[in-house]
C-alpha cells in the first residue's frame, strides 16, 4: 500500500506507533486467556482484522461465538480477509517491529508477550481508534479458540503467505 495512495485518516490509523499499539492490545487478549506467549500469527491476523471496519462492525458480542458459526453467517469477512488481508499485513508489520525494537513487545520462546505497564488500560479515545484496538483484543481471545492459527487461517480464506513471515 503505497503512502501516496492512503487519505490523511489512513495514514493517521496505519502509522506504526498505532499498529504497534494495536499487536499489543491482540497480545493482551491472547495473555489474558491463554496465559502464554501469543504467537505471531495471532498477533498480526488480529490487527489486520480489527483494522477492517467491515469486520469490527461484525464481530460477535461475546467470544463463546462459535468462529465457523460466525463465518458462515458472515461470509462478507471472508470476502474482506482475501481482497485486504496481504496489504493490511503490509502496514502491521512495520508496527509489530517498532514494538519489538522499542521494548513494548517481547519474544518468548516462539510468541510475543507485552513488557508489564509498558502499555496503559484502555481509555475512551477517538470512536474508531478506541474500536479497534478494543477488537484487537478480542480477536486476540478468540481467534485461537478454533484451534490452530493455520485452520483459522483456512477458515478466513487467507493465504498464509499473505500474512508473511
Amino acid at each position: 500500500m503505497a503512502e501516496r495512495d492512503l487519505s490523511r485518516e489512513e495514514r493517521g490509523l496505519f502509522n506504526p506507533a498505532f499498529t504497534a499499539l494495536v499487536c499489543a492490545r491482540a497480545v493482551q487478549g491472547y495473555e489474558k486467556q491463554y496465559r502464554s506467549a501469543c504467537p505471531l500469527p495471532v498477533a498480526v491476523t488480529a490487527a489486520v482484522m480489527a483494522l477492517q471496519p467491515s469486520i469490527r462492525t461484525a464481530l460477535p458480542a461475546t467470544t463463546r461465538t462459535g468462529l465457523m458459526g460466525w463465518l458462515d453467517e458472515n461470509e462478507a469477512v471472508r470476502v474482506a480477509m482475501g481482497l485486504n488481508a496481504a496489504a493490511l499485513a503490509g502496514v502491521v508489520r512495520p508496527g509489530l517491529l517498532f514494538a519489538l525494537q522499542s521494548d513494548v513487545l517481547r519474544l518468548q520462546g516462539s510468541g510475543l508477550t507485552v513488557k508489564p505497564r509498558a502499555v496503559t488500560a484502555l481509555k475512551d479515545g477517538p470512536e474508531q481508534t478506541t474500536a479497534i484496538q478494543k477488537a484487537a483484543h478480542q480477536l486476540g481471545r478468540w481467534l485461537p479458540s478454533t484451534g490452530s492459527i493455520s485452520t483459522v487461517l483456512t477458515l478466513l480464506g487467507v493465504n498464509t503467505v499473505a500474512l508473511g513471515p
